[in-house]
């Protein structure tokens, strides 16, 4: 009986943390939109950053959010997980069309200033990124 009520604690820990990672897998890609959206509004090649207000950790736990892309460098997702169990995941979608900047791809939870951003170049290009200082 010990060891059911274990395992059934383990699995509601473990959807809340995921619930977690969603809204802040969520918040990052909305934050990226959000500043495409501004960036495709002007003629102009433009970069914008906006400070993202990330919690510190998740149920005590260290947490990671990338930006996943496909083979062409093309922004696919938002990936948040936890550092030591990557099992324990959530994912968002990003906006087709957006590529990854070079770096800055994956920021580690911790309490550190994290930034998000959008590039316009050439018109029809759209570079974004993640980073923490």
């Amino acid at each position: 009986m010990q060891s059911y009520y274990l395992y059934v604690v383990d699995n509601i820990w473990v959807e809340m943390v995921e619930r977690e990672l969603k809204e802040i897998a969520d918040y990052v890609s909305d934050t990226l939109a959000n500043l495409y959206f501004l960036a495709n509004s002007t003629n102009s090649d433009v970069t914008l950053e906006k400070t993202l207000s990330l919690p510190s950790d998740v149920r005590d736990s260290t947490y990671m959010v990338e930006i996943e892309r496909n083979d062409a460098d093309f922004a696919q997702s938002i990936h948040a997980y936890l550092k030591g169990r990557s099992g324990i995941n959530a994912i968002s979608w990003i906006l087709p069309g957006l590529r990854v900047g070079v770096e800055n791809q994956l920021i580690e939870s911790g309490g550190k200033t994290v930034f998000a951003g959008c590039r316009r170049e050439n018109a029809d290009i759209y570079v974004v990124w993640i980073r923490q200082v």
